[in-house]
């Protein structure tokens, strides 16, 4: 479990709780720009929560034993070596707070990443983590199998953030008719009342052979007015995830994109991607992805 050791308060107030998940030994300024952004925009408490893995440190054990025939002394060295590095992050990120004003709070989850991270999820109700994360020793391209791993059972929404920070100044809301895209468009703006006022795009595709009206379009259009009034609609016909990606294309990188569920049966992702791997892999814009 973690050890809570810093607090910064400015003042009481009912805030929500955002929580941005970082690796000490390999810091993202992305993932702190983007959660300092939206935690001081929406005044929001924000958690860093540095996953701290006692299987995980920046030497490979085996290697240092086995190949080198390092000394438990010198093994203490790199040890203490990973744990300034990671106090060094933390301390990077509390002064980032402070700087910004945001009320802030560390977390240290020594366990399983993972897990911790699963469990942390529970108590947040925004994760914000960088798209490269792997928690390794080595890099991966995006979708990561961490993220993989972390999308299908985490417990709130996850805003997935691209290397560099932008902030956001545009929404484009992917919608399909189907009750998990409204589910996230819903829950996008019960977090970001601020944001509503932003150029927004629902995007929707169509079969060919059917009309450029929006699935549910009497219903729909009701539901956007009240939430998203300046809305624009754009529905075209093909291939969804190609039409996507051409039009995600032309957006610029201050565009967050909003969608639904990840979640599907492991078997079934075997054999096809999710819409979130895709554009994980295709685009580098900022995914606000919430579960059903």
């Amino acid at each position: 479990m973690y050890n809570q050791v810093a607090i910064y308060k400015l003042k009481k107030t009912d805030m929500k709780k955002i929580i941005a998940a970082i690796d000490g030994l390999k810091y993202s300024e992305s993932t702190t720009g983007y959660a300092i952004g939206i935690a001081k925009q929406t005044n929001t408490h924000l958690v860093g929560v540095f996953l701290d893995d006692f299987l995980y440190n920046s030497y490979k054990v085996y290697k240092l034993v086995v190949e080198k025939a390092v000394t438990p002394k010198q093994l203490k060295g790199y040890e203490g070596k990973d744990y300034d590095t990671r106090m060094a992050a933390a301390k990077k990120f509390e002064d980032a707070c402070k700087k910004a004003g945001v009320e802030y709070s560390i977390h240290h989850d020594k366990s399983i990443a993972l897990q911790e991270l699963k469990h942390e999820s529970i108590y947040a109700d925004l994760l914000i983590i960088n798209s490269a994360e792997t928690l390794t020793h080595y890099s991966e391209e995006p979708p990561t199998r961490f993220i993989r791993e972390l999308l299908t059972d985490v417990q709130c929404p996850v805003i997935i953030v691209p290397h560099a920070y932008e902030p956001f100044g545009k929404l484009v809301l992917l919608y399909d008719g189907e009750p998990s895209s409204v589910h996230a468009i819903k829950m996008f703006s019960y977090l970001f009342p601020g944001m509503l006022n932003l150029p927004t795009e629902v995007v929707s595709v169509k079969q060919k052979n059917t009309s450029l009206h929006l699935p549910d379009n009497t219903l729909m259009k009701e539901f956007m007015k009240q939430h998203y009034p300046k809305a624009k609609f754009t529905v075209v016909k093909g291939d969804s995830e190609a039409e996507i990606l051409r039009h995600l294309r032309k957006v610029k990188a201050d565009a967050c994109v909003v969608l639904g569920a990840y979640r599907r049966g492991r078997v079934s992702r075997w054999f096809r991607e999710s819409m979130a791997d895709v554009l994980l892999k295709e685009t580098k814009l900022p995914l606000f992805i919430a579960h059903n």
